[in-house]
């Protein structure tokens, strides 16, 4: 072997150094062959490696592209740690929320092509079923405001575990059941997974596809995204990173009546080359399913989410003290932890993905961006200050006694709710005891807090739950929604929102 690497490497030398000894050889084989220079990542990979050891993250996966290529991807950890199955960029992992930027690349294939129409009522696009006005004109919830949470549809998950027997109703129940506007179009900022759900629903009815179907045929198929689907439940093998609970036990697949807003897969590789697509990249083996136009439209935030950050189609979007314009999505669930986040002017995107709940995959990103962009460490707005704490004062206009009912899909239940000046708020269904709020506040002329109660709905009822009011005084009539929110256990609950409508007690 030694005689033959002496003649290899003869070969490849000057002629002046032909005559080199055996020794030489060695050397100059050791200097061709020694390992790469430690590259700018490799503080990253020590310490997502450092993490995965301490932390109950069983993998994590990452991915860096620039100036329109890949310039790392790597999985570390478990994607399955029962079968021994490692992670690696090609794993598919739940994506939870980054679905809603993919589900609406889809949506903007139909704009696009003239079936829908981004200004116009979403119920111009349902059928039976049709979006609610508790308080506004439904026809003010028009598409583009279902995709940047302004809609007023309210606060909404719903999960569907494979060993439990509930599944999800046909989406007109849905809609029926839930698609309640608990403020007015355009008023606020209301992050619903129901909207993407609705919108989801939307497609397929337009299109004549299911929507796994449309997004499989028209979205993935035609950017070159082997590696992403929406997951009804078949499963992907070894391909698949499991989802894991906080105890490190695996979670049951489950499905949701918001696959629009949740339930896509995608390994780190084919996610990066998706935020390229969103770069503007020519990328081989894409299709430019969208025009640039298109791709800005989805990139403009239309509705206001805090200071200098907004929403627009399926982005968040948020300029940062340092001067860049950051587009990005997040992701979090039971056993789900990502995070997506394009620099449109620095033509860079960086994908994090992990399989249970993490802070791990936003760290990862911070660190990613400090090292690509040299004044990320003084970019981070700093977060707005909180309400000082102190007692909760209920402006003297709502202090008294309400009476009104509480509206579920199945029935109106009386409610009495008792406002004191000293702070106190009681609230009462009917033939239930009287239980004191939690957690009240008021800002804004709105109130909130939280309470026991059974509303009788089959839905919330699966888990044990709190009921989370909000409420506003308009035109003399005190409403808003009730959520009712799982208490935390082991698996994800539900968020399932009523509307509470009480008027003031003559004495």
């Amino acid at each position: 072997m030694a005689f033959e690497l002496h003649m290899m490497l003869s070969k490849m030398m000057p002629a002046r150094i032909r005559g080199a000894s055996r020794r030489t050889c060695w050397l100059i084989l050791l200097v061709l062959v020694r390992p790469a220079a430690a590259d700018e990542f490799d503080a990253v990979r020590s310490r997502i490696r450092r993490e995965i050891a301490s932390t109950n993250a069983p993998s994590i996966a990452v991915a860096v592209a620039r100036n329109g290529r890949i310039i790392w991807e790597e999985g570390f950890g478990w994607a399955d740690r029962e079968k021994r199955f490692p992670a690696t960029e090609h794993t598919m992992y739940s994506l939870a929320s980054i679905s809603k930027p993919i589900t609406a690349t889809g949506l903007m294939l139909l704009v696009q092509a003239g079936k829908i129409r981004l200004d116009r009522p979403v119920n111009d696009y349902l059928g039976a079923a049709k979006v609610r006005a508790r308080v506004g004109d439904a026809a003010q919830a028009t598409v583009r405001r279902v995709a940047n949470h302004s809609s007023g549809l309210p606060l909404h998950y719903q999960f569907f575990y494979a060993d439990e027997p509930f599944r999800p109703p046909p989406m007109d129940e849905t809609i029926r059941r839930y698609a309640n506007l608990v403020t007015m179009p355009g008023e606020k900022y209301e992050y619903s997974n129901l909207g993407y759900g609705i919108l989801d629903y939307v497609m397929a009815r337009v299109s004549g596809k299911a929507y796994p179907d449309f997004m499989r045929d028209e979205v993935f198929a035609r950017l070159g995204l082997k590696n992403m689907s929406v997951n009804t439940g078949s499963g992907f093998g070894k391909s698949e990173a499991i989802r894991y609970g906080s105890d490190g036990a695996p979670i049951p697949f489950y499905d949701f009546d918001h696959r629009g807003g949740s339930a896509v897969y995608a390994s780190v590789h084919d996610l990066v080359r998706f935020a390229l697509f969103h770069l503007k990249a020519r990328v081989p083996g894409q299709a430019r399913i969208l025009s640039d136009e298109s791709i800005t439209e989805m990139q403009k935030p239309t509705m206001v989410t805090g200071p200098q950050a907004g929403y627009g189609i399926g982005w968040a979007v948020s300029d940062t003290p340092a001067g860049y314009r950051v587009v990005s999505h997040t992701g979090g669930m039971g056993g789900v932890s990502t995070s997506l986040r394009l620099v449109p002017a620095g033509k860079l995107a960086v994908a994090v993905l992990c399989n249970a709940s993490s802070s791990l995959p936003h760290a990862i990103a911070d660190e990613i961006f400090r090292i690509m962009l040299p004044k990320w460490k003084d970019g981070r707005r700093p977060p707005a200050p909180g309400a000082k704490p102190g007692e909760f004062q209920p402006p003297p206009d709502l202090a008294g006694g309400w009476k009104g009912k509480l509206h579920t899909y199945k029935d109106e239940i009386p409610l009495r709710l008792q406002i004191r000046e000293s702070g106190e708020m009681v609230g009462q269904l009917a033939g239930q005891p009287e239980s004191t709020f939690a957690n009240t506040r008021s800002a804004d002329g709105v109130i909130s807090g939280r309470v026991k109660g059974d509303i009788g709905a089959e839905d919330a009822n699966r888990r044990p739950y709190l009921l989370h009011f909000t409420l506003k005084l308009r035109g003399g009539v005190l409403n808003g929604p009730a959520t009712a929110v799982s208490l935390p256990g082991r698996r994800v609950g539900n968020a399932l929102t009523q509307w509470v409508e009480l008027r003031r007690e003559i004495e």
